[in-house]
């Protein structure tokens, strides 16, 4: 296994040795997962096989994370830069991008050219949706990096669930906006997940216009110019699903949509529990305080986070966003969900369970405390939420 050497301050050679080195390969067996239910379907004829991958993701692995539990290791200081530098870590992501393309493709093709009952093809669109939603969380990752080749991969990535708009929104517009009640990828207390993917869709999209607009205006061009790069993201996506319409027929157009907006529902999964209720506080001036790590919702259960590259280590990741998934750190003090992803996608489904388990979490904050003034809340369950939580404290805190 792979060390690495670095001298300390005190003038002592120091060793390091990733153990989690070859397990990062799970995120990119993760976008396979349909392949496993065409291959078991295929061997016995029965498509419930189909749809195994949704029974891994929602049954299987949250309780595989609970069985094996959290890693809270982090690489020593000294190791970071050498981290991020080892070329095996960005290979890794680089690979996963044309396997996206590839299981598109293959199933869409597999959809259409089989005699599959309508909830056989639902179980592949939805299957490979939720493979693509990880599509997303690659192009996240390398989204954040400035190389062109590393921006390009990114692109192609969200050309695949068809969410090309994302970076320039996640980048430009959530990092810099998050835990604000105006952020439509910050959840609000007393919203459920479903409600805010109505907010959440459309307002990304609008927010990243807006932002990829103002930048080309103010180097005097139009808005529709070739080098929006939204427009660059989407006629990839066009592109790929005109190559599925001239292979296939009209056939894969049921499955395509049913596909993107699972994809898409998993990037609202992921945004809901990221930042439920956390608010960040005005200062005298109107400006919001500086983004802290107690900020972001985190999780080191170790299954989801070798399958999402380290995507819930999410406080570490807003302090340093151009920083790589192997080097992303656990924070001692940040907020901590109650499971990994996959498990609490599953809490967030069930939204009266959802507010059971945590609104209470979120109250009981050291940086909160059970004041309401320091939370994010949904203003249509405002009274409510007073009502139950705060009885004395019915005034309302500006939300603009």
């Amino acid at each position: 296994m792979k060390g690495y050497t670095a001298t300390s301050p005190e003038g002592e050679a120091t060793h390091y040795i990733d153990r989690k080195r070859w397990l990062w390969a799970m995120s990119a067996l993760y976008p396979l997962q349909p392949c496993i239910g065409i291959a078991l379907f295929s061997l016995t004829g029965n498509e419930l096989w189909i749809w195994l991958p949704l029974l891994i993701t929602y049954g299987f692995a949250p309780i595989l994370e609970w069985a094996i539990g959290e890693d809270r290791s982090n690489p020593p200081d000294l190791f970071v830069m050498q981290l991020d530098q080892d070329r095996y870590y960005r290979w890794l992501t680089y690979s996963i991008v044309p396997l996206h393309v590839i299981v598109l493709f293959g199933v869409a093709g597999y959809a259409a050219t089989q005699a599959l009952s309508w909830w056989g093809i639902l179980g592949l669109a939805l299957s490979t949706g939720l493979a693509s939603g990880l599509a997303i969380n690659t192009g996240h990752e390398l989204g954040h990096k400035n190389s062109r080749l590393e921006k390009c991969l990114a692109k192609i990535a969200l050309a695949v669930p068809a969410y090309g708009h994302f970076t320039i929104d996640h980048n430009l517009g959530h990092h810099r906006n998050v835990s604000t009640p105006g952020d439509p990828s910050s959840a609000r207390m007393g919203e459920s997940i479903y409600k805010f993917a109505r907010r959440e869709m459309p307002g990304a999209f609008v927010e990243a216009w807006a932002i990829e607009k103002e930048r080309l205006t103010n180097r005097g061009k139009s808005a529709w110019h070739p080098h929006n790069q939204i427009l660059q993201a989407y006629a990839l996506t066009a592109g790929m699903n005109i190559g599925l319409l001239i292979l296939f027929g009209w056939v894969v157009i049921p499955f395509l949509l049913v596909h993107h907006l699972f994809a898409w529902w998993q990037l609202t999964s992921a945004n809901y529990i990221e930042h439920y209720g956390l608010l960040r506080q005005k200062a005298a001036d109107g400006a919001y305080e500086r983004c802290e790590p107690h900020h972001s919702w985190n999780s080191n259960h170790l299954v989801s986070n070798l399958t999402l590259l380290h995507l819930e280590r999410h406080s570490d990741h807003h302090a340093h966003p151009l920083r790589r998934y192997q080097s992303l750190r656990h924070i001692d003090g940040t907020p901590e969900l109650p499971s990994g992803y996959f498990g609490v996608y599953v809490l967030a489904y069930v939204p009266w369970l959802w507010f059971r388990v945590m609104d209470k979490r979120l109250l009981a904050l050291p940086h909160i405390q059970g004041d309401l003034d320091n939370v994010n809340i949904d203003p249509d369950a405002r009274a409510a939420i007073f009502l139950k939580y705060g009885r004395d404290k019915m005034i309302e805190p500006s939300l603009v």
